[in-house]
């Protein structure tokens, strides 16, 4: 079976879940996954996972997001894009291009933000986005985000572009809100691309197109997706031990969540070390035998 993780170039115009089916009937594999939903109206970087990768969507995408955003000011929508319907307008911004990235700078580091109603985060396993459409507001926990880099690329009265560097789980239609709601005016965003997911870049991402003609080439090895964990490399006893479920001592190992690999570099998969015991976390391929315990 096909195994591993597919950097798309996801356009505007799908959902994630379109993204999904039609590389189902690509890849001719029921088996896939995608990490990091993106709204149907952005593009940009979406990793998929195929066959026993999607074992490792959960410790996945760990690592921040990159994005380049469109800000239309002077409207506010019930989406908090350009796709939704018009809530309140407001007067321009009143300010210089300095003085709107004085503003910006604001807006990094570690913050509170509260979820859209638009989003696919669930209740009683129900999308958000499903009852927004039913006009059902209901209420949200806010939530700590992390706000890395937040630079001006372009500004007129009308619009702004900003590039965004920030944790997981960052709502970006929801941050140009806030940043429009401190200048005193309403504000949309109309456009978003995500630059990078993780280690997955843009530059590298391919199309559905390209893909179609032949995905070989593109299906990046499984480890690949959790490249941010420190890499734990075992004797083969070890790797024995712990890919058959026996919790095994390794002396001096910090606690946290490892890489398992092989001596000769093979990728065994996810392990829990605590208290200098390594324990198997999730694992995708099973050592062998050493020859001098058969």
């Amino acid at each position: 079976m096909t195994a591993g993780i597919i950097n798309i170039l996801k356009p505007c115009g799908m959902t994630s879940h379109d993204v999904i089916s039609f590389l189902r009937r690509v890849l001719n594999t029921k088996k896939i996954g995608h990490a990091g939903t993106l709204d149907p109206d952005a593009a940009g970087v979406l990793p998929v996972f195929v066959g026993g990768a999607t074992r490792l969507l959960e410790y996945a995408m760990e690592d921040g997001k990159s994005y380049r955003a469109e800000i239309t000011f002077g409207v506010k929508t019930d989406t908090g894009d350009d796709s939704g319907a018009v809530l309140e307008t407001s007067a321009l911004p009143n300010c210089t291009a300095g003085e709107f990235a004085a503003v910006l700078k604001e807006f990094t580091g570690a913050q509170q933000q509260l979820p859209p109603m638009y989003s696919a985060l669930k209740l009683n396993g129900q999308p958000l986005y499903k009852l927004a459409r039913q006009g059902i507001e209901v209420e949200r926990k806010a939530r700590e985000i992390f706000i890395y880099r937040l630079e001006l690329i372009s500004f007129n009265p009308h619009k702004a572009v900003v590039d965004v560097e920030c944790s997981k789980g960052t709502y970006i239609r929801t941050l140009l809100e806030d940043i429009c709601a401190k200048l005193g005016v309403c504000g949309t965003m109309s456009f978003l691309l995500r630059t990078a997911a993780g280690g997955f870049k843009i530059e590298d991402a391919a199309t559905l197109q390209e893909l179609e003609a032949g995905f070989e080439g593109y299906l990046q090895p499984e480890e690949t997706a959790v490249m941010h964990l420190p890499e734990a490399v075992l004797t083969d006893r070890q790797a024995w031990r712990i890919t058959q479920g026996v919790a095994t001592s390794m002396a001096g190992i910090a606690d946290g969540l490892y890489r398992l690999k092989g001596q000769g570099g093979a990728f065994y998969g996810i392990g829990k070390a605590a208290g200098g015991v390594m324990k198997a976390a999730k694992i995708l391929q099973h050592a062998e035998k050493p020859q001098e315990l058969i």
